[in-house]
């Protein structure tokens, strides 16, 4: 097993746009894999944070407030609440989800006037798409149109479906989003970018030392984008939706929403470590260099080329204040019965709907077994059921009874029972196998659903097998001791993704859900009465 990075641990979830709730395919994607790795590493003793906030400043905003007949701070403030009561319905356990308040906003200012006041930023004459029957400008989510590179419909900005950028007036065919009839024509102006190409060098050094443990397809795109020339990323944008631009040169214009990301990862993160009891600091004072965390983004494909390439060129051109994410796990799309997810067709399954619909754990298994972690995955209820109800539930639930057979065949739960130093073996052999896919070098949570089901079976073999062996007093002390000193590791390895299940176990058997080196390094344990999992789904989270 490779040595455990010690380094304190900044989980950041992908902002989520805040123009509606969270659907599985966003649960399934950046959520549960923070959760995952942020439960992980409490389990194992390590320092880490999970921090988050949402991406109120979207264009989206407005054409989804729109759509729905709303208007833009009411959409940010209801989704907003849908959001987090969908990560509580999950499990999904945030350690601080801020607000974007005027800590918020300053914090943002502060940066890009920093790259400002640096001479990172220049004004640029471009050509924007233009409304002329609303006098407006087109940018972002604002106007749609073939991408240039892979054909696809696209948004401003960049493609969602091969990630490239999209330069200001490069759409093919461009349309307005609110009114696809509206004539769309193109005026110049200026705005403040970043010159991204100035950063190219170093950012291809950055992505040399990467390294294998990356995803391929994030590592690929990297080379694709790398090896030609890097538009110019808009700073500023002359329209109404958004954050005050703070320079004089562009006057009455908004910060493009993708600016935010940097600074919003350092505010949110601040603002979870003093809700866990940290002194108040600087709002950016985790990411400075000087502090060595390690950074992980949770995030899906689409908005990569912002994440891994305009936001490290952003945090190289501050000459080394803050630390350089250390890895960006993306996650492919995740489909449903085989289509993709489309909330104006109704083709959706909300996450909080599901939760309430199966017991949490099971929905947790099941998103994380299919997890879309290299290619597009599928969720189908049939397939949920089947699945779960088959190799885990089930055999679990067999486990359970036999477990209960054989501890009331040696006098109950009371009494310690001895532990041969084979179990302590294999207990240590499931934490390290464990720890291989919850580690950021390997990082996979549908191996990790795997590996749950693989030692669920192996488990309840054993357990009939030692019913089955008619065994003497002692002698079945001894294999119970073994069984249950390895079930406990099971679950404690399991807790990150089956965290009911864990709670109800580790109190009924009044141990704690440490996976450490010696955390099973024992010579007695004692029998529990092992909780089983309810399935067929009740309404019950």
């Amino acid at each position: 097993m490779t040595t455990a990075d010690t380094r304190p641990v900044v989980i950041i979830g992908g902002p989520p746009t805040s123009n509606g709730d969270l659907h599985i395919g966003h649960i399934a994607g950046p959520y549960l894999g923070a959760d995952v790795h942020r439960r992980y590493l409490r389990a194992a003793g390590r320092e880490g944070v999970f921090a988050s906030c949402t991406d109120d400043s979207q264009t989206y905003l407005v054409t989804s407030a729109a759509r729905v007949g709303t208007t833009p701070p009411e959409l940010v403030k209801r989704s907003t609440e849908d959001i987090q009561r969908t990560f509580k319905a999950m499990g999904v356990e945030v350690d601080g989800f801020s607000p974007t308040d005027e800590g918020y906003k300053a914090l943002v200012h502060d940066y890009v006037k920093r790259l400002y006041d640096k001479g990172k930023l220049r004004l640029r004459k471009v050509r924007l798409p233009y409304s002329e029957s609303k006098g407006e400008f087109l940018v972002e989510g604002f106007v749609g149109g073939g991408c240039p590179t892979c054909l696809a419909d696209s948004r401003g900005g960049f493609c969602e479906g091969c990630g490239h950028p999209i330069d200001f007036d490069a759409l093919i065919e461009p349309y307005s989003v609110l009114d696809p009839a509206d004539e769309v024509t193109y005026r110049e102006t200026e705005i403040m970018v970043l010159p991204v190409s100035e950063y190219r060098e170093q950012l291809l050094a950055y992505y040399e030392e990467r390294g294998p443990s990356w995803r391929p397809h994030v590592l690929g795109l990297m080379r694709e984008l790398l090896a030609g020339p890097l538009p110019d990323f808009a700073i500023t944008y002359p329209v109404k939706w958004g954050l005050p631009a703070p320079f004089l040169q562009t006057p009455g214009q908004r910060l493009n929403a993708w600016v935010e990301g940097m600074p919003a990862s350092m505010y949110c993160t601040e603002y979870a470590l003093r809700r866990n009891g940290k002194p108040k600091a600087a709002d950016d004072d985790a990411w400075l260099a000087e502090n060595d965390a390690r950074v992980v983004v949770f995030m899906g494909f689409d908005p990569l080329f912002t994440w891994g390439v305009v936001h490290v060129a952003e945090l190289i051109a501050l000459e080394g204040r803050y630390v350089l994410p250390d890895t960006l796990l993306v996650n492919e799309f995740y489909e449903l019965e085989n289509e993709k997810f489309s909330t104006s067709k109704g083709h959706v399954v909300w996450a909080r709907e599901l939760a309430a619909e199966v017991p949490r754990d099971i929905a947790r298994f099941h998103l994380n077994l299919t997890a879309p972690e290299f290619a597009r995955t599928n969720f189908s209820r049939a397939a949920l059921e089947k699945v779960a109800g088959e190799r885990l539930v089930a055999p679990w639930n067999e486990l359970a009874e036999t477990l209960a057979k054989l501890t009331a065949e040696v006098g109950g739960e009371s009494g310690s029972l001895p532990v041969s130093a084979e179990a302590t073996e294999r207990a240590a052999a499931m934490v390290s196998r464990f720890a291989l896919n919850y580690e950021l070098e390997d990082f996979s949570l549908s191996r990790a659903a795997d590996l749950i089901v693989q030692h669920v079976g192996r488990l309840r073999t054993a357990t009939e097998r030692t019913l089955e062996s008619n065994l003497d007093q002692e002698v079945l002390r001894g294999a119970l001791g073994d069984l249950f000193l390895e079930l406990r590791a099971l679950i404690g390895c399991a807790s990150p993704i089956l965290i009911d299940l864990a709670e109800r176990a580790a109190e009924a058997g009044g141990f704690d859900l440490r996976i450490t080196a010696d955390a099973f390094d024992v010579t007695h344990t004692t029998a529990f009465a092992v909780p089983p999992l309810e399935f067929p789904p009740t309404s019950e989270v």
